[in-house]
């Protein structure tokens, strides 16, 4: 059995309202920020080097979330996601091509009907707890 790991964030923006951060992947579906672990990076130094790969932002992790979920994204292999919980210090105004389609920032109930998978729908909404 191959196991892989990623990391990634829930990432959001204090405007008027809160807005979180959804990216449409050049595969058509709609995702939470994260990729591979390289190397010996630390699981969050993988979220915030993949959130600059993607997006371009600067961010400050909030203590005391760390959301994990696994799946299968092929026979044979099982990977884990580590999330955690990032403000973003600014908008996000370009993407990585090779993996992004678009940024969307969206208030709470838009971005649960955007997220393709239930799996990063409940890691939203125990973010969004976290955030309250």
């Amino acid at each position: 059995m191959i196991r892989e790991k990623s990391c990634g964030a829930v990432i959001f923006y204090r405007d008027s309202k809160i807005l979180y951060l959804v990216e449409q992947m050049i595969q058509g579906h709609y995702a939470l920020c994260k990729g591979h672990v390289e190397g010996n990076e630390t699981e969050m130094q993988t979220a915030a080097r993949e959130i600059r790969e993607e997006t371009g932002l600067e961010v400050t992790f909030i203590p005391g979330f760390r959301e994990k979920t696994e799946y299968s994204p092929y026979s044979g292999c099982i990977k884990e996601v580590v999330y955690f919980l990032a403000e973003a210090k600014g908008k996000a105004n370009r993407v990585q091509p090779e993996e992004v389609s678009a940024l969307l920032w969206l208030e709470y109930n838009q971005a649960m009907r955007f997220l393709t998978y239930d799996s990063d729908k409940k890691i939203l909404a125990n973010a969004r707890k976290h955030i309250k």
